[in-house]
């Protein structure tokens, strides 16, 4: 049973370079990771730049209204530069996205319980259920497909994570991994949802 964010329960809290990462044991997530080369390091800096400015003015532990302020100015920010499509953009090829789909496929059911994805040219969105730590799970899709695909560490080491709070908030992200291909040609991207994903109108 997939679950939503309960916030009377205990969160915990990792750390990967310097982005958190939250974890509420098995409820859901939307993740969002990319590939290396995707967005140019002097953009990255001027990013770095202002999060960590922003986090000097926010300490943590965070409230809700925080992190969702933090998740908009930066995490939104950079995604609109990925749809952007730059660098090399191998998921662009089938089949490198076809090594990556099966890697979920294979995955699905074991490592996690995944609802919906889209791998776009340089970057993927997935919203699942983690049936371990969720950076444990991305670190195998991770390290599955760039050897598989054999073009050497392709993925950037992080990744974007929330965790879904609601049925509402689910249903927007399922509508955004449906929106998020807009502009592009069916032979440039892969999507899939799963039962619960397709039961949003």
């Amino acid at each position: 049973m997939s679950r939503y964010l309960n916030p009377y329960e205990e969160i915990h809290k990792a750390e990967a370079g310097k982005l958190p990462h939250w974890q509420q044991d098995d409820v859901m997530q939307f993740v969002t990771f990319r590939l290396a080369d995707s967005i140019p390091q002097s953009l990255l800096r001027s990013i770095k730049r202002e999060r960590d400015e922003w986090v000097a003015h926010h300490p943590q532990p965070w409230s809700q209204a925080e992190s969702s302020e933090y998740f908009e100015l930066f995490h939104q920010k950079l995604d609109g530069v990925l749809d952007q499509g730059l660098g090399e953009c191998c998921l662009r090829d089938p089949k490198v996205r076809a090594i990556l789909e099966d890697v979920f496929m294979r995955g699905h059911g074991v490592v996690a319980a995944l609802h919906a994805w889209v791998i776009m040219p340089n970057h993927v969105h997935l919203v699942f259920s983690p049936h371990e730590q969720i950076g444990t799970v991305i670190k195998a899709w991770k390290g599955a497909s760039s050897h598989r695909i054999g073009r050497g560490a392709i993925w950037q080491k992080n990744y974007f994570d929330r965790m879904i709070r609601d049925r509402a908030h689910f249903q927007r992200v399922v509508r955004y991994i449906r929106r998020n291909p807009r502009g592009l040609e069916l032979s440039q991207y892969s999507l899939w949802e799963g039962p619960l994903a397709l039961s949003v109108g």
